[in-house]
């Protein structure tokens, strides 16, 4: 008996393919093919020019993707609910147009603008879809009957264990790297290379500019982690990854913490200064806004914490591209809009797999507010948005074929583990989706970086 394929994995497979279109559509390559092959729905260029190759290859492709769109909702029309119908429904419909107004810009160079919203509106159609059905095969009705209220009442985490007596120089290594654990550095590296990547997108900045805005960054970054473990010191007790913090633990007493938050953020200030004002003013929004706004308003407020506090890692984009061209720009806001939707789709795989303790601590997270399946579909559905910000930005800033296949290898790479995480439902495939969302937009990032020096 013929095994007949996978809805899920037809849908998968075609969001990739889509994918590819949108990027290859936005991307320089595709502009520059187009000029050369003037022909449609054959081409009356050289085939000896590459640019002729790469606009016949892309009508290959849009073709086998059709195909494969077509036998998705084919093989699964009757295998899916009526959401998911009405969402294939639309991409076959739009896609018919897709390749009218490809004809048109092949022959007319027309309509290009169109041309990508259109295979945009298409890969929006079909991540609708792939959420949709992966919601109905392994979703469970796991949402909460009440928003679950703080456990203020409820002791400290003790493991048993005793802090041992350190003296001397151990003792200052000791206090040495709980200062530096407040400044959480494991959030810098990531951060930097929004801020770096943005200065690559706003032009070629002077050495004086990267050491300035990067310093300024890891004195931001630190003095809004101190602030954070001081704000959270009472919650942090109550929870297991966060009980062994330097001020939860009173390693590092509040009022040295404050002292010394107030000293990165005078010091992050100080640097950012001596680039430009404006950059000065987004380094003290950011601040404010991750110490304040998130921490105190966001995170134990609402479920929507995450998404709203994603303005906090999308601030460097704007950071870095200010610092070099003394403005936020639309390639700025691009950029900062791929961090800003990235946030949700890379942290609700953190979330699910801390679930419990979050709970413990009375946050408003979505899994524990809303259940494990409604945060699953949400992450798929912020991948897709951040696929699209990423296809943007790269018709924004020009970019080239190696933010192209780097945003696509590492987009589906990242899809697939969130795939698994629907059919798993483990904390270890909660782990590996949030890894690869790490991956995805780091790799993305050093991408944008040499694609911007290189143009």
């Amino acid at each position: 008996m013929i095994r007949r394929p996978s809805i899920t994995a037809l849908l998968a497979a075609a969001v990739v393919g889509v994918y590819v279109l949108v990027v290859v559509g936005a991307t320089a390559a595709l502009s520059d093919a187009a000029a050369a092959c003037s022909g449609w729905p054959l081409c009356g260029g050289d085939l000896s020019n590459p640019a002729v190759l790469v606009a016949l290859l892309h009508r290959a492709a849009a073709a086998v993707v059709g195909l494969l769109v077509l036998t998705s909702a084919v093989l699964g029309w009757n295998r899916v609910g009526r959401r998911v119908k009405a969402a294939l429904g639309a991409a076959l419909l739009l896609y018919p147009a897709q390749v009218a107004v490809g004809a048109f810009v092949a022959t007319g160079d027309t309509f290009a603008g169109l041309h990508l919203v259109v295979a945009m509106s298409i890969f929006a159609a079909l991540v609708l879809a792939l959420a949709w059905q992966l919601e109905a095969e392994t979703g469970t009705d796991d949402a909460p009957d009440a928003v679950p209220e703080p456990s203020l009442a409820e002791e400290p985490i003790d493991d048993g264990s005793v802090a041992p007596t350190l003296t001397g120089v151990d003792r200052l290594k000791a206090t040495a790297w709980a200062y530096f654990e407040l400044m959480k550095p494991r959030l810098m590296w990531l951060l930097c290379l929004v801020a770096g990547a943005g200065m690559a997108l706003a032009g070629t900045p002077t050495v004086r500019t990267v050491l300035a805005t990067l310093g300024g960054g890891v004195l931001a970054i630190g003095a809004s982690g101190t602030f954070n473990h001081v704000l959270e010191r009472d919650i942090d007790k109550r929870m297991e990854r966060t009980a062994d913090r330097p001020v939860a633990t009173h390693e590092v007493p509040v009022r040295n913490a404050l002292a010394f938050g107030g000293l990165l953020a005078v010091g992050s200030l100080a640097a950012f200064l001596s680039v430009n004002l404006l950059v000065a003013a987004l380094g003290l929004v950011a601040i404010m806004f991750y110490s304040v706004v998130y921490t105190l308003l966001l995170k134990p407020n609402t479920v929507q914490n995450t998404v709203l506090g994603g303005a906090a890692g999308a601030l460097p984009a704007l950071i870095g591209y200010a610092a070099v061209a003394e403005t936020v720009g639309p390639i700025g806001l691009a950029l900062a809009g791929v961090i800003f939707l990235w946030t949700p789709a890379h942290f609700y795989n953190l979330a699910l797999a801390y679930k419990d303790d979050y709970e413990r601590g009375g946050f408003p997270m979505m899994p524990v507010v809303r259940g494990e399946t409604e945060t699953r579909k949400h992450i798929v559905l912020y991948l897709g948005a951040t696929l699209l910000s990423a296809g943007v930005l790269a018709e924004l800033a020009d970019l080239g074929w190696l933010y192209g296949v780097t945003t696509v290898a590492l987009g589906a790479l990242f899809l697939y583990t969130v795939v698994r995480l629907h059919r798993e439902q483990t904390e270890s495939a909660a782990f590996r989706a949030f890894h690869a969302s790490n991956a995805y937009l780091g790799l993305v990032l050093v991408a944008v970086v040499v694609d911007a020096l290189a143009i």
